[in-house]
């Protein structure tokens, strides 16, 4: 099985390309689906996950999954990798919308006063829910390029 340190780049994107089709592709249909620069490039990466024995050529000459591997930093929603930082951008979602609320309702509330340290986490939290949330999107949109090829 393959480890963390083997799963990167361009191979990453090939391995999760073919797990999001699920079915089997040749090396132009990787090279179009992971947007590799040419089909030597697509069939150098091909071969390395099939060495790893995360995919298998069937007797078409086509090739498809083999094994679902763990890949650092990410998680497996259904058939996307998705970045773990897309989770930690969701918490201090919930945490801003949390401190507004607070925020909203000491405008009704007569003994809620705000401090301004209040203000001060207010601004924090915000700081890191952008930068978690700019993260994560440039990290999934790196594995998972527009999907030209898949029906």
């Amino acid at each position: 099985m393959a480890s963390g340190d083997e799963l990167e780049g361009n191979t990453l994107n090939v391995y999760a390309y073919i797990v999001r089709v699920d079915r089997p592709v040749g090396t132009r249909d990787v090279t179009r689906g992971a947007e590799l620069s040419s089909t030597s490039v697509a069939h150098h990466h091909l071969q390395k996950l099939e060495t790893l024995g995360l995919i298998e050529k069937n007797s078409y000459g086509n090739y498809v999954l083999k094994a679902k591997a763990s890949v650092d930093g990410h998680v497996w929603v259904g058939k996307n990798l998705v970045p773990r930082l897309m989770f930690y951008s969701f918490f201090f979602i919930g945490a801003f919308g949390a401190e507004v609320s607070i925020l909203l309702l000491s405008l009704f509330v007569d003994n809620l006063i705000i401090d301004i340290r209040f203000i001060v986490l207010l601004g924090i939290t915000f700081v890191a829910m952008i930068l978690f949330v700019i993260e994560g999107l440039q990290l999934y949109r790196k594995l998972n390029p527009k999907r030209i090829d898949e029906k």
